[in-house]
């Protein structure tokens, strides 16, 4: 290293306003043989700021968001939003991994952070809400039934208590308190059931936005044609959790949920029929070419209205092309740039819990683009509930 070079990088380092505060220094003109090294590298200097009581290092959590026991010795600790893992991919139907994607989005969401600016959604969430990251639920990996069991007394734990934040409004929420809300990280897309039932217990049935290549309201076969013997429980899947959840009526009335980037394949044409008699209206991809987002987002808005919203996210709903590691990818599909516009205009809708599910790193590239769109989009959504308290 030369003299020169050496000398530039102890300049640079001097500059720097906190270190200038906290350690000033002269750097002598004739070179570096003055300078106390021991002292300038020290850790007491490079950690100064870093390392603190209050202050967690090295441990990878949503956008940087606090972590917290949620379930053990930090229980009674008040948040606005909690981030949730659910690593579960027992019940897909192509490619297994995505029980490593809320530890994948994490990754993806490293250089975000909840006390950034969101400058599209033009706020920054931290201001209006106290987000923690709770970890991921202990869900079993050879059993759906006791996963999602699992899931769903967590998820429904976190939600029945009491938000940090209340407002001077009355809360939409039918106790008329004010809960904190979950963002969670999947795990294939089963878990939106399980969770659900824990917002359906707090507001009521909700209309459902959900991001998706496919439509996941699937009729369990008959019985002629099923692998199950007679009497045997079908299970759920994450082709069919709507249907269920259409009959435990978790789902808004009158058609007032709504797919959109739908694209897949059909088993037959009255798949359309069972679709909108669960409960929903459809915006395909294809119609980005046609009305444009803002088409699609006045879609949204017209069939949700003013009730409360959950938000599920399929990343398959991104083109493979910028979303490659999912379960089950489909050509065609939306842009990042065009989700994130259609969630800006979502601006001021009541969103009451989210998801984003089927990211399965083991097939992403080495870049993580897929993980980094995921974490990008949860960062939106975070957004979206900052800029719109639960109030009537």
């Amino acid at each position: 290293m030369s003299l020169r070079y050496l000398t530039a990088l102890l300049s640079l380092l001097v500059s720097t306003q906190a270190y200038a505060q906290q350690n000033p220094l002269s750097v002598p003109s004739t070179g570096p043989q003055d300078v106390n090294f021991t002292r300038l590298f020290s850790n007491e200097i490079i950690f100064a700021d870093t390392w603190k009581k209050d202050t967690w290092n090295g441990l990878t959590t949503f956008a940087r968001a606090q972590p917290l026991r949620c379930f053990g010795t930090e229980a009674e600790v008040p948040f606005d939003v909690a981030v949730l893992g659910a690593p579960f991919d027992i019940a897909t139907s192509y490619r297994p991994g995505a029980r490593f994607g809320p530890n994948g989005i994490r990754q993806g969401g490293r250089r975000l952070g909840i006390d950034r600016i969101n400058v599209p959604m033009k706020i920054r969430a931290s201001d209006h809400l106290e987000i923690v990251d709770c970890g991921d639920v202990p869900m079993v990996l050879i059993e759906n039934k006791v996963a999602l069991r699992q899931l769903e007394l967590a998820n429904k734990a976190l939600l029945a208590r009491s938000s940090l934040r209340s407002y001077q409004d009355a809360s939409i929420a039918k106790d008329g308190k004010f809960h904190p809300r979950v963002l969670t990280l999947g795990g294939d897309h089963t878990i939106t059931l399980p969770l659900l039932r824990g917002v359906a217990e707090i507001y009521g049935p909700v209309s459902v936005i959900h991001f998706d290549s496919h439509l996941d309201t699937w009729k369990p076969r008959p019985a002629e044609d099923s692998p199950w013997l007679p009497g045997e429980e079908m299970p759920v899947s994450h082709g069919n959790y709507f249907y269920y959840a259409h009959k435990e009526g978790l789902l808004g009335p009158d058609n007032s949920n709504i797919h959109v980037g739908i694209r897949g394949a059909l088993n037959s044409w009255d798949d359309y029929d069972d679709d909108y008699e669960v409960g929903f209206i459809i915006s395909h991809a294809d119609e980005l070419e046609d009305i444009g987002w803002k088409g699609v987002v006045q879609k949204i808005r017209d069939t949700v209205g003013d009730n409360p919203v959950y938000i599920t996210v399929d990343i398959d709903v991104i083109d493979p092309g910028m979303a490659p590691a999912t379960g089950t990818p489909e050509i065609g599909g939306i842009t990042t740039r065009e989700i994130k516009k259609i969630l800006q205009g979502l601006s001021g809708l009541k969103i009451v819990g989210a998801d984003i599910v089927e990211v399965a790193p083991a097939y992403d590239t080495q870049d993580e683009i897929t993980q980094i769109a995921a974490a990008n989009i949860g960062w939106d959504l975070l957004a979206l509930m900052a800029k719109a308290p639960l109030v009537v």
